[in-house]
């Protein structure tokens, strides 16, 4: 497939602007270009073409199965598109009165109810536009509280070596040292590590529960009783959150803070850096600190913001969050109500289990035991037949299936972590499994195959060396 600037022809143009019907205005020339700028030079139906093009080579949850583990890739329902695309939230400007703006005020403080009742928090916000953007506000709002309390000899955050990247990364930019505390080799926290870790200048624990690996942390009241001996704070990765919904909440675990994915657990779209969400939510003793405005109720059954929040750590994103991402996620808790949202989790863990139990005689399980929503497979059993976990994941994509997690989490050698969720069906599970196991029989007898994959993808296999090395960003 050529690249647009391949099909550009000098001269071509797709568009013509309308004639000018107000004063010209002429740019001061320091913010004028000294080169004319390189677009491509194609008619219209050549960019709808290349586009649909590209659309229709793209892998997507719509076009097939897409275990990706700790992504939770689970279906967007289109009704969740219905509503974030009515014109009364989609035409509303940022900027309207309140008195205009109940409706979308209305949803946004709903959302925060069904969000704190679901997690066992206290208050909420909705400003964080992705995961690990909640992560750092979370992280953020701690350092607050430790602020104001005079505990400012609280410099640390213990974080498992099986957590996501981000989960020491947001601790370092909110000011922290992050220490690392190890898990056994069943694949949760170390408690006597932990114990050892734990002193007065700990600020809080970064937990995922279940964890990365996808099991559950059995220790968890533990930990929190130890953390909160010691004036620290626990703090919930919520990436995990689709595994346990109706059935244990964080804040009843003892957590004080959690952050939530709305693009993973309550089934809004992935991707781009865009159209994620991720709120917030804390205790009572916390709320002071959130990020505002917060969307409150008032005596008169109006809805309103409140900017009036003292002790706020101020914005941490313009306006009021991915407003219509907002809209989808209360869309899909609304039509799911608490039993289906019990139910979803249920099937998540489910499928995940019904997965691993079909292959753990032919792949070698990181974990030789039930798992929650994902199970991580070590792909060390390839290593005979000169294969690699790359090798596996490539040769998955000429079976039109989108290829697990591969390398992480990173406590298990050539890991593969799948995640099925709970919308897909026992049919394409087979499917998948089928696929799995032919795959294996591959790697046994014509290794060559995975060696060299994909033989089907418009692009083949790319010298990844090379191109971390030698980067080329434009054309």
């Amino acid at each position: 497939m050529k690249l647009i600037f391949e099909k550009s022809t000098k001269g071509r143009k797709g568009f013509r602007l309308p004639r000018l019907d107000v004063p010209k205005q002429e740019l001061p020339k320091n913010l004028l270009r000294q080169e004319k700028a390189e677009l491509p030079e194609v008619f219209e139906m050549d960019v709808v073409r290349h586009f649909e093009s590209l659309e229709k080579i793209n892998h997507s949850i719509d076009r097939g199965f897409y275990p990706l583990g700790s992504c939770t890739m689970k279906y967007n329902p289109f009704i969740n598109e219905e509503m974030a695309s009515l014109s009364g939230f989609v035409n509303l400007h940022p900027y309207v009165e309140e008195k205009d703006a109940q409706g979308a005020l209305e949803l946004m403080y709903n959302l925060q109810k069904s969000l704190g009742e679901i997690t066992g928090m206290d208050a909420v916000t909705l400003q964080p536009a992705a995961g690990a953007h909640g992560e750092l506000t979370g992280m953020l709002i701690i350092r607050k509280y430790i602020e104001d309390k005079g505990l400012t000899h609280k410099t640390k955050v213990i974080v498992p070596d099986s957590a996501h990247g981000t989960n020491p990364a947001s601790a370092t930019m909110a000011g922290f040292k992050a220490v690392e505390v190890k898990s056994t080799d069943k694949g949760r926290v170390d408690i006597e590590e932990y114990k050892k870790l734990m002193d007065d200048d700990v600020a809080a624990i970064m937990l995922t529960n279940p964890n990365t690996v996808g099991l559950f942390e059995s220790d968890i009241l533990e930990i929190a009783k130890l953390a909160h001996e010691h004036g620290a704070l626990l703090y919930y990765d919520g990436a995990n959150l689709n595994a346990i919904m109706g059935m244990v909440r964080p804040g009843d675990m003892g957590f004080d803070v959690v952050h939530m994915n709305l693009h993973k657990t309550f089934s809004t779209p992935h991707g781009m850096g865009g159209p994620g969400s991720g709120p917030v939510g804390v205790k009572e003793y916390l709320k002071d600190y959130l990020p505002k405005p917060i969307v409150e109720k008032n005596e008169n059954g109006l809805y309103e913001l409140n900017y009036d929040i003292p002790k706020s750590i101020g914005r941490v994103r313009s306006l009021y969050g991915n407003f219509l991402v907002l809209v989808r996620a209360y869309t899909y808790i609304s039509t799911m109500g608490s039993d289906g949202l019990k139910k979803s989790s249920e099937y998540a863990v489910l499928n995940a289990n019904y997965m691993r139990v079909k292959l753990m005689n032919s792949m070698k399980m990181a974990y030789d035991e039930i798992c929650k929503h994902e199970f991580v497979v070590e792909g060390t059993f390839l290593k005979e037949y000169g294969l690699k976990t790359t090798d596996f994941a490539k040769r998955m994509l000429d079976y039109g299936i989108h290829p697990s997690t591969i390398y992480f989490p990173l406590i298990v050698k050539e890991a593969m972590m799948f995640e099925p969720t709970e919308t897909e069906s026992k049919e394409t599970l087979d499917e998948v499994i089928e696929v799995m196991l032919k795959i294996v029989d591959e790697a046994k007898n014509t290794p060559e195959k995975l060696h060299n994959a994909p033989f089907t993808t418009p692009v083949r296999r790319l010298d990844e060396l090379k191109a971390n090395k030698d980067i080329k960003v434009k054309y």
